[in-house]
């Protein structure tokens, strides 16, 4: 079965390929140090080569999961913020899911590449694009936050170039690619003193030692 039959077999969307889920604190971005519950998505297209999570591009690795069961425990925690990540979660319907966690009181936030049209109901859209796979042009203008991971001096201009497509309110981020951070940091710090519309991220639940 190749890769889009094996997404295929979600198309209700009321079950998923569950790669994880946990309670932590939120380690990047515009929502840094907010409690929520995490559900991880398997299946990925994208290809980063810097991946930190290359066992969840394989849907096929994951058994679909009833979607209420998700839900359930989501419900249980003390936050009501769910973070849905991958993967990439726009090659799923995610209406279903979105709609029952609002029906419980929960807030929703997607991190995506925008690699697909994303579907769902979300307080708060993450795009993080990327090069080898550039968004679609709708999530655009949902984002609520635009962050840029940067591994060379080149990725600059590929920033610049998906600020100029988000709306004005959008947040602007720049993140060091991890396994170069003592190297780029510098320049970082640098292009964002010069660019003052930026804003760093920081992967700070790798420096505090959690999920």
């Amino acid at each position: 079965m190749n890769f889009n039959e094996v997404v295929k077999q979600f198309d209700s969307g009321k079950k998923l390929p569950l790669v994880e889920e946990f309670y932590t604190l939120q380690g990047e971005g515009f929502q840094t140090g907010r409690a929520a519950y995490f559900i991880r998505i398997g299946g990925c297209d994208v290809g980063c080569s810097w991946c930190d999570s290359k066992m969840s591009w394989n849907p096929d690795t994951f058994p679909p999961v009833n979607v209420d069961e998700i839900v359930e425990r989501a419900a249980s925690y003390p936050a009501k913020a769910v973070v849905v990540t991958g993967g990439e979660p726009s090659l799923y319907p995610l209406d279903y899911l979105c709609n029952q966690l609002k029906s419980r009181g929960i807030q929703t936030f997607v991190e995506t590449s925008g690699a697909y049209p994303l579907t769902g109901q979300w307080d708060w859209i993450c795009l993080s694009p990327k090069k080898q796979q550039p968004p679609t042009e709708g999530i655009f203008m949902m984002a609520d936050e635009l962050k840029v991971i940067i591994q060379s001096e080149e990725d600059f201009l590929w920033a610049e170039q998906n600020a100029q497509k988000v709306k004005t309110n959008c947040i602007l981020f720049l993140q060091p690619e991890w396994s170069v951070y003592e190297s780029i940091v510098p320049k970082i710090v640098d292009y964002i003193m010069e660019n003052p519309k930026w804003r760093v991220s920081l992967q700070s639940h790798k420096y505090m030692h959690i999920p």
